[in-house]
């Protein structure tokens, strides 16, 4: 998880001094599909919103004087709630590529996400040949960049996308599938989360660099730029990594 978490942020964000941007203490609220662990998720003995997500918006915000409002979206709306202005911006460990450029408008990088695969635990022996070659089939959620990957390793008549993670994770494990191609930073979170039924022995596939989403021509990128330039600059964007994922 290191190797795939730990030089990213050094990468991505120049160093620089912050800008003066100043949001007025505006309250934004911030669509996520909190599904995903350690990303985002909701503690259920508390029912509020965590994780590393959370925890970079509100570093942001406190460099640029803004509070964040975190709203429980799906993922196969996200977007179209975000175009709607149901929320003000996506936190929810995107992918930057060229096809969603054309539709929103990204904040620079904060972190370098690779994927990996979930298995069934007697199967964590196939490698990505035998998926190849033996007509594997793999899962994942639709519209990510996970199912795109997918596509790439067994092709996409093998590959069968569902709306919802937890969705892929029921065909998974009712055999239907082989495995499910996941956010590699949450590989951790599942390995504890299915414990002795589910595994994740292949990682560091494809890398994506993730950013915050925003509509097109939205002023507040450039205030969140100058806001992760900043948690850079002083190191708790590396303390937020270190807490997640471990220490460098």
């Amino acid at each position: 998880m290191k190797k795939i978490l730990i030089g990213l942020a050094l990468a991505l964000l120049t160093a620089g001094a912050a800008g003066a941007a100043d949001l007025g203490g505006k309250v934004l609220k911030v669509g996520s599909d909190t599904t995903s662990p350690p990303m985002e998720s909701v503690d259920t003995a508390t029912g509020q919103i965590v994780g590393f997500d959370v925890d970079v918006i509100k570093a942001v915000c406190g460099k640029i004087n803004c509070k964040a409002e975190f709203v429980t979206t799906g993922w196969d709306g996200i977007f179209a709630a975000l175009d709607q202005g149901s929320f003000d911006l996506v936190a929810s460990g995107v992918s930057i590529t060229d096809e969603r450029k054309k539709a929103m408008d990204f904040s620079d990088p904060y972190i370098v996400n690779s994927q990996a695969v979930l298995m069934r635990v007697e199967d964590e022996g196939l490698s990505l040949d035998d998926f190849k070659a033996k007509g594997k089939k793999l899962s994942a959620q639709a519209n990510t960049t996970d199912a795109q990957v997918a596509e790439s390793i067994v092709g996409k008549d093998n590959v069968v996308a569902y709306d919802s993670f937890a969705a892929s994770v029921i065909a998974l494990k009712n055999k239907d599938v082989d495995g499910v191609v996941i956010n590699g930073a949450n590989a951790a979170a599942y390995e504890k989360e299915f414990a002795g039924e589910l595994v994740v022995p292949i990682r560091d596939l494809q890398s994506d660099p993730l950013g915050l989403v925003f509509r097109k021509g939205d002023e507040n990128v450039a205030a969140f730029n100058e806001g992760l330039k900043a948690i850079k600059a002083d190191g708790s964007l590396d303390v937020l990594i270190a807490k997640y994922w471990g220490a460098k």
